[in-house]
């Protein structure tokens, strides 16, 4: 099997490399694929050296699984070659998730949607999928009439300018801005671009990518916050169901969620924290308690690590998916 990943210079892609290594995923030949100021250059993996090539030569490499972390435009201009080439493209970037003919996948919740013509899938973004990760079991037995979300997000979902930003700030050194304002210290209510309604595309993204994937009845109301954080992204949830609940039935209910670990024992103070979801692939639930000014209403926080279960891990999972459904035998 070969397998290219494409943008493997980059942030989420070093955690691609690592995740192929962790879950041992196989391969028989291994491109790494950058753009055109990156090709040539040399990266260890697995004790062997790669030369990374351009995306020209690795569509005529025939790949059969080619993985996208390289940004929109890329995704939009050279996922069709792969495809059309036979290769299942598997896309990191927001360039096909609202696209009506592709699908929107999270392997847990509707990985048995796949089927062997779909040759470009869409990965969720980060935030959304660590949400519908804690929501979907909660809405198959209760359903969720509303969700109010609050997201506190890591800079490591901006990239590797954000880092810099923070440690010329910590240093007192001026130097390239990931964003308008300074970061450390401070809480930036200001994840990707306004759109005219007042929110952000990140935002919107929690709305519209949960009605793609769970249920488009759902009310969501979102607001995205940048914080000087590395480790991972935290969610303040507010639920509101259509049926009664109980809160040990909740919080059995998200024990027993394949991906989902629960952390809430306030007696001892373990909850969801950013640092320790660093570097771990399950998602984090916990401060859960029933919202006493709304009927049928809990709260929830949810951590997960952005770069892992909310990029490269889902993503490769999809790929272990389409290896399970046997769809490259055909």
């Amino acid at each position: 099997m070969k397998i290219a990943l494409i943008g493997a210079t980059g942030m989420v892609g070093g955690v691609m490399l690592e995740i192929l290594k962790e879950r041992n995923f196989p391969f028989d030949e291994l491109f790494l694929v950058a753009s055109e100021s990156s090709i040539g250059k040399k990266i260890m993996f697995l004790n062997k050296t790669y030369l990374v090539i351009g995306l020209e030569e690795a569509v005529q490499k025939g790949p059969d699984i080619a993985i996208f972390s390289a940004g929109g435009e890329t995704s939009l201009n050279w996922a069709p070659k792969f495809a059309e080439n036979g290769t299942f493209v598997i896309d990191n970037s927001s360039a096909w998730r609202m696209d009506k003919t592709k699908k929107l996948i999270i392997p847990e919740i509707n990985g048995d949607l796949l089927t062997k013509d779909d040759k470009i899938i869409a990965n969720p973004n980060c935030s959304t999928i660590q949400m519908l990760m804690v929501l979907s079991p909660i809405h198959k037995k209760y359903g969720i009439k509303r969700v109010i979300v609050s997201t506190y997000q890591s800079i490591t979902g901006t990239g590797m300018i954000a880092l810099s930003q923070l440690e010329n700030e910590y240093k007192g050194i001026k130097g390239e801005m990931a964003y308008k304002y300074p970061i450390h210290q401070n809480a930036i209510p200001h994840c990707d671009d306004f759109l005219s309604n007042g929110y952000t595309k990140e935002e919107m993204k929690l709305s519209n990518e949960t009605h793609k994937i769970l249920d488009k009845t759902i009310k969501v109301s979102a607001t995205a916050i940048r914080i000087p954080v590395i480790g991972g992204h935290s969610e303040s949830i507010n639920l509101s169901l259509n049926n009664p609940f109980e809160i040990e039935d909740i919080k059995t209910l998200l024990d027993n969620t394949t991906g989902v670990e629960l952390k809430d024992d306030i007696d001892n103070f373990d909850y969801p924290m950013p640092l320790y979801s660093k570097g771990k692939d399950e998602v984090f639930v916990g401060r859960i308690r029933k919202d006493f000014s709304e009927k049928n209403s809990l709260n929830l926080w949810v951590v997960a690590d952005n770069l892992r279960k909310g990029a490269a891990t889902n993503t490769i999972q999809i790929a272990e998916k389409i290896i399970e459904k046997g769809y490259l035998n055909n």
